[in-house]
């Protein structure tokens, strides 16, 4: 027979799991009605595609909040220059929203790989496979391939493929996915974000805007 003691904490558990799983949760999606820009077996696809579009509107606000025609283009551009040679202080660029976003995310326990020196991404994670997989670009993506074969991925090694061929991150959304978790969510990590930058004003996005080549 089961003593009251045990019922009581069995209760008092669930309650705990519940109270965590709302904690965990993103309770916002301002990018809903966009759909699943990314879609992916065994990830959070409608969490992960906030994350990326919330990162494009960051990037898009940031450097282009002294033009008066912003460009995402541009943005992409510039973040993954800067990103790639270390020279972004990532809480002028974030915004309150991607700070929720950032919090719900790292409860994504997969995603993460906290004992790498060069990025808290984790490689062998559900995302980046579906990434390797669905990348667009045959040459971008043969070289993020290899390098996950031999154990060498790293922002540093893409980097330089990556600045060659950035605009493809508008019209490649798993190549924009690669981008917004490995140089940007991955580096939120032991930021001090209760300074982050949360006013800034607020630049329409066309997400369905393709570059011209």
């Amino acid at each position: 027979m089961k003593t009251p003691f045990f019922k009581l904490f069995v209760i008092a558990l669930t309650f705990s799991l519940i109270s965590c799983k709302n904690e965990n949760s993103l309770q916002e999606y301002k990018y809903a009605d966009k759909g699943l820009v990314i879609s992916c077996e065994n990830v959070n696809s409608k969490l992960y595609s906030e994350a990326l579009l919330a990162f494009e509107n960051d990037i898009l606000n940031y450097y282009g909040k002294n033009n008066p025609n912003p460009s995402l283009l541009r943005a992409y551009n510039q973040f993954i220059r800067n990103a790639v040679y270390g020279r972004i202080n990532y809480q002028d660029v974030v915004s309150a929203h991607t700070v929720k976003i950032f919090e719900a995310l790292k409860h994504e326990t997969d995603l993460w790989d906290a004992n790498n020196p060069e990025s808290h991404l984790n490689y062998k994670s559900a995302l980046v496979k579906c990434i390797a997989i669905n990348m667009q670009n045959p040459d971008l993506r043969a070289t993020f391939n290899a390098l996950l074969k031999v154990n060498s991925m790293s922002p540093k090694p893409f980097g330089a493929p990556l600045m060659s061929n950035y605009r493809h991150a508008l019209s490649d959304k798993y190549l924009a996915a690669y981008i917004a978790f490995d140089l940007y969510y991955a580096k939120l990590f032991n930021k001090d974000l209760l300074k982050a930058n949360t006013e800034k004003p607020v630049q329409k996005v066309d997400f369905n805007k393709i570059p011209q080549q």
